[in-house]
């Protein structure tokens, strides 16, 4: 039976990802211009180590900015239970760290014998539901704390599906109290991809759990390929700026926002431009009509 967790309290900031290549500029020192963020999000697994480099600069990035663990390889939807030994390392790093709250993926990435190093997509049935919720009890009571899990990008449905994806992850925070991590570009791909209303999605979610948001760019179908693919690795598309004000107008509260690039990352100053948007949405949005 699930313990109770303490909630998680809204915070309205907006962030960036902390990538090696802007270390210097988040560790800018006094009389330096540093980073005008609220927050850094780190992707959790790359710090799971004792000692070194990495593990030194998240330190002092911590003693300057709040701090997201944001991980990828918990794999929420394997059938047969979470790793312990990966659970430990990152208790351990959430105890270092005091971060502001721990995400993972509603994915699974690995069987007993192989983790695939991706985010694969999920079976939505009762079934799944059931063990996804089982892990998550077991993730969040190993961590004493409620944690944030974040919608797919998708490119296949399964013929065994009888819920949709909005309704998987609605009841699924009902049954743990978990909260969301909205990835607004994972809804516009999968929507684009399956031929869904995005706004069907977001009216579905119980957005009083959404505590944060990613933005992020996608690679745009082309005439040898139907699909759009969530990469990481370019500007936020207009679409999906689009649906952000959306998204934002309707949510009860303020949620934390952060531009997310992994590949051919630019100068800072490019992902500030982008975060400086994301503000002016967001204050758009909330001004009374």
């Amino acid at each position: 039976m699930t313990q109770h967790h303490d909630p998680i309290r809204p915070f309205g900031g907006f962030g960036l990802g902390l990538r090696k290549t802007h270390y210097d500029d988040f560790l800018a020192g006094p009389g330096e211009a540093g980073v005008p963020v609220d927050f850094a999000e780190v992707i959790s697994e790359n710090y799971m180590v004792e000692g070194g480099r990495q593990l030194r600069v998240l330190e002092q990035v911590r003693e300057r900015f709040p701090v997201i663990l944001h991980g990828v390889s918990m794999s929420i939807g394997s059938a047969g239970g979470l790793d312990t030994d990966h659970l430990e390392k990152l208790k351990r790093l959430e105890r270092r760290i005091d971060p502001l709250w721990v995400s993972d993926h509603l994915c699974w990435t690995r069987t007993s014998a192989h983790n695939s190093h991706d985010l694969l997509p999920m079976p939505l049935t009762e079934a799944a539901l059931s063990a996804v919720c089982a892990n998550i009890d077991q993730a969040q009571d190993h961590l004493g704390r409620a944690m944030l899990f974040e919608n797919p990008s998708s490119y296949l449905t399964f013929p065994e599906d009888d819920l949709s994806e909005w309704e998987f992850m609605a009841e699924m925070t009902r049954r743990t109290g978990c909260y969301l991590l909205l990835d607004v570009n994972n809804i516009y791909v999968s929507a684009r991809n399956h031929g869904f209303a995005a706004e069907d999605y977001l009216a579905g979610l119980p957005l009083e759990r959404i505590r944060q948001i990613h933005l992020a760019g996608h690679d745009p179908a082309t005439p040898e390929r139907d699909i759009i693919i969530d990469t990481h690795d370019r500007k936020v598309a207009d679409g999906v700026w689009d649906l952000y004000a959306k998204a934002i107008a309707m949510l009860p509260h303020p949620v934390a926002t952060m531009i997310e690039r992994d590949e051919h990352i630019p100068p800072i100053a490019e992902l500030l431009a982008e975060l400086d948007r994301a503000r002016g949405i967001a204050d758009e949005a909330l001004v009374p009509a």
